[in-house]
């Protein structure tokens, strides 16, 4: 019974040696909603120490469609303070997927205080605040077919879908995919969707199907990154 205890004790020991390896490992994450980024003295202010703080507050602000807010910027040299916030800004609306679909642009004025860098942020918007609420999150595009059947039975006028993981021949599928939905409802003589890719990048992270486009819609869409689910229809909507 003795040495039995002993063994156990021993591969206890075994295993605790070789889990620590495990149990010591550290972790990067991207918390854009940390509670870490908003002030405790200050209702409704956030705050920045770093570059990527001062991204990830301006998304908060844009996934809750807030339109002016207060930061507190720490770390910052007073001299370069508003060459960062413009390059965050244009980060936030040209590269990143929720900020090239909803904002319009972004106004700033700051003023240094004791400790830290005070700016008075305005946001203005493209999109309403129930089309950010009411965005699909899917892991790829393979969900767009059962997305989009839904959404025109649910006689939707838009669809907008936040994807997780971008191929380089996705694009590619989402046309063909298209295509299929418009055949399977029979919807091919109708007037063509519009498909917008946000950011306009290879690494498109948000996709905008437009069911009910309107004729400004097509026009628009025929000379810029847009695309039509079928050229034929759209030469006939004139």
């Amino acid at each position: 019974m003795k040495q039995k205890a002993i063994g156990m004790m021993l591969l206890v020991s075994l295993l605790l040696t070789g889990c620590a390896s495990l149990l010591e490992r550290t972790y990067s994450t991207s918390e854009p909603h940390s509670s870490r980024l908003w002030e405790h003295d200050a209702s409704g202010t956030l705050r920045a120490e770093t570059y990527q703080d001062l991204v990830n507050d301006m998304m908060i602000l844009v996934g809750q469609h807030t339109e002016e807010a207060t930061l507190r910027l720490y770390n910052f040299s007073e001299q370069t303070v508003l060459d960062t916030m413009e390059q965050a800004a244009l980060e936030v609306q040209q590269d990143t997927a929720l900020g090239s679909y909803a904002v319009q642009y972004i106004t700033y004025t700051g003023q240094a205080q004791r400790g830290y860098y005070e700016v008075a942020l305005q946001v203005g918007y493209r999109r309403t605040a129930e089309q950010i609420q009411t965005l699909v999150s899917a892991t790829g595009t393979e969900a767009l077919y059962s997305l989009l059947e839904a959404a025109v039975n649910g006689q939707r006028e838009e669809l907008a879908v936040r994807i997780g993981y971008w191929e380089t021949n996705d694009q590619e599928k989402i046309q063909e995919t298209v295509q299929q939905v418009r055949d399977a409802l029979e919807l091919t003589e109708t007037v063509p969707w519009v498909v917008n890719y946000y950011p306009s990048t290879e690494e498109v992270g948000l996709i905008e199907f437009l069911l009910q486009p309107t004729e400004e819609q097509l026009t628009e869409a025929s000379g810029n990154d847009g695309e039509m689910a079928d050229e034929e229809n759209v030469k006939n909507t004139g």
